[in-house]
């Protein structure tokens, strides 16, 4: 795989600050059942990363110590670590709301069939991938059979009562582009995949969301194999808005890998580019306190005009319309 780090350090991207910290993301290891093209984290069935039950009990210690109210949980496939349901019921027990980045077809594996009802009896809030409606789009990004496993996981989601419009069973299905072109608006996006998925399939979702592909790990590799790598990173800095920086989601969350190390978001762990205090080492789990991160710059490059490209980006969807 080629790195993409080298070609991303030209430190032409606005400083931004830390607002107050809300969400902590936590990468729970990088084994998945899929293997996909754009996937920023290198994840597949190969990958031998995982979180301990040591250092899952370090991230409850430490939503209960900053009284952090949101848990992002991704990967990975998040559930395939044997202590998701674990942390999933403890998190919950604090109160914590549980988000989850599913990617469908996990549901249909043969140790998950009752994985839908699990995450709706905890009332986890799940952002499950599904990069396009139609079968063709979606197989040659993520590999053959995956969009009818990815219809099948939505059926048994809505079997379990999501994407009904229940708040404590919320279904957000997220779309990114199958190249290396920006997302449509997200509204008239949404409205098509509505149509689409009821009337072809009788299923339906909450809502859509639309993520830019980040031009590091497989995609960015891909685009330098293929030299289109400048163009790429030369459209999202065209497309920049000064606006979405004061709603990147670096300001409130701070992402986790594995081992309970720190970073500013989910990209930035990926390009190994740790969150760091001013003359401090790298942070770990153990060491976030309240109030510690308040106003402290944000680790930048230039992967980061992918979040504010447009109507910007982040794990939430789109920042703007």
């Amino acid at each position: 795989m080629l790195a993409t780090l080298p070609h991303l350090q030209t430190g032409d991207f606005p400083a931004i600050r830390r607002a107050e910290l809300q969400t902590l993301q936590v990468n729970l290891g990088y084994l998945c059942n899929q293997q996909c093209l754009h996937c920023h984290v290198d994840a597949g069935p190969k990958r031998t990363e995982i979180m301990t039950r040591e250092t899952v009990d370090d991230v409850l210690a430490c939503l209960q110590r900053n009284r952090l109210g949101i848990l992002d949980l991704t990967g990975g496939a998040p559930e395939l670590n044997p202590h998701f349901r674990y942390l999933v019921r403890e998190a919950r027990r604090l109160g914590v709301h549980v988000m989850d980045r599913c990617n469908l077809t996990v549901l249909c594996e043969p140790d998950q069939d009752d994985l839908a009802e699990f995450l709706a009896e905890h009332e986890v809030e799940v952002f499950a991938s599904l990069p396009c409606y139609l079968e063709e789009n979606v197989d040659g990004q993520r590999g053959q059979g995956v969009f009818q496993g990815s219809i099948e996981g939505i059926r048994r989601l809505n079997a379990a009562g999501y994407g009904q419009g229940d708040t404590a069973r919320r279904l957000n299905l997220v779309y990114n582009p199958t190249g290396a072109f920006l997302p449509p608006p997200q509204c008239q996006l949404e409205a098509d995949y509505r149509r689409e998925l009821r009337d072809r399939f009788g299923i339906t979702f909450d809502r859509l969301l639309t993520l830019a592909n980040m031009p590091i790990k497989r995609f960015g590799s891909m685009l330098l194999s293929k030299g289109e790598f400048d163009a790429y990173l030369q459209l999202l800095k065209e497309a920049h808005q000064d606006a979405n920086l004061e709603t990147v989601m670096c300001r409130t969350l701070v992402s986790v890998d594995w081992q309970g190390h720190l970073y500013d978001c989910d990209f930035n762990q990926m390009l190994e580019l740790p969150l760091r205090l001013a003359g401090q080492r790298r942070l770990h789990l153990r060491d976030l306190q309240p109030g510690l991160l308040r106003d402290n710059p944000i680790v930048v490059a230039d992967h980061c005009y992918g979040c504010t490209a447009g109507q910007g980006s982040s794990c939430g969807g789109a920042l703007s319309e």
